[in-house]
């Protein structure tokens, strides 16, 4: 967890927000995908999230389940996800990696092993989206046996009562989904975004994040004039599918994308 950490001190004394990119790994295949996250890591991302390839994706919109059947059917494997952060980790020990995961994909192979090749490949953190803090015992334990970090979810419908019990079980960030729904792009911002934002401030001091629907410098720079962190994730695997069967345009222009976005984390 202290790349973690770390990540949200350094963009704080930097005077700006932290930024989170978010593309599948494995997509469109394994030697492509690492190219795309060279180029997001050149690019000045501060936390990479990787959505680990799923076949039943229930959090995600079209663009990011496209994205994990284009994953899925170049043949990519757990093994292939956990080689591809080693690789990343052959280039880069600073920048924290976080899987965006389904539990069953962790349960069917054995919890605790699950949790532990993830932490010895370079993964610091887990979103596991369909795993509520309630139910979440026995990950929980793994997580703190193999010291990696947890992020839990917040939506607009959780009552303020539950917001603290959820933050109290992050380690890593907390992660709010400014918009009901899945994953995607979207035109504007949620009009309650700032009033949710204080809510959540008010219940903890954990670093915040903010995603669902981000795809514009203008939206990068409001949340992060109130939140820790930003996510983008639906624009960049978007510019992917816009240029698959081109791997060197491709990573050039979701560099361009993710540089233009990261320039609108400044705060001050």
């Amino acid at each position: 967890m202290k790349r973690i950490d770390a990540a949200f001190s350094r963009a704080k004394a930097e005077g700006r927000a932290a930024f989170v990119s978010y593309v599948c790994a494995g997509d469109p295949d394994p030697a492509t995908s690492l190219k795309v996250c060279r180029s997001l890591l050149a690019s000045g991302v501060d936390i990479m999230e990787l959505g680990v390839p799923f076949s039943d994706p229930l959090a995600d919109g079209l663009t990011n389940q496209l994205a994990a059947q284009r994953a899925l059917e170049s043949g990519v494997t757990q093994a292939d996800v956990f080689q591809l952060v080693r690789e990343i980790r052959e280039e880069n020990e600073e920048t924290p990696i976080v899987f965006y995961t389904y539990y069953n994909l962790m349960f069917s192979n054995g919890l605790d092993t699950y949790v532990r090749d993830a932490k010895a490949a370079g993964v610091d953190g887990l979103l596991v989206l369909d795993l509520p803090p309630e139910e979440a015992e026995d990950y929980l334990a793994s997580c703190r046996r193999h010291d990696m970090g947890t992020v839990f979810l917040i939506a607009p419908t959780t009552p303020s009562e539950r917001v603290g019990y959820i933050a109290k079980h992050a380690t890593g960030f907390v992660y709010y989904v400014s918009r009901t729904g899945v994953t995607g792009v979207r035109e504007s911002l949620a009009e309650d975004l700032q009033e949710m934002v204080g809510m959540i401030r008010e219940a903890t001091d954990k670093p915040l994040v903010v995603g669902f629907g981000v795809s514009k410098r203008e939206q990068v720079a409001a949340i992060s004039a109130i939140a820790d962190g930003v996510v983008v994730g639906s624009a960049i695997v978007n510019t992917i599918r816009e240029n698959l069967g081109d791997a060197s345009v491709m990573t050039e222009r979701v560099g361009g994308l993710v540089s233009d976005l990261v320039a609108g984390t400044k705060v001050r």
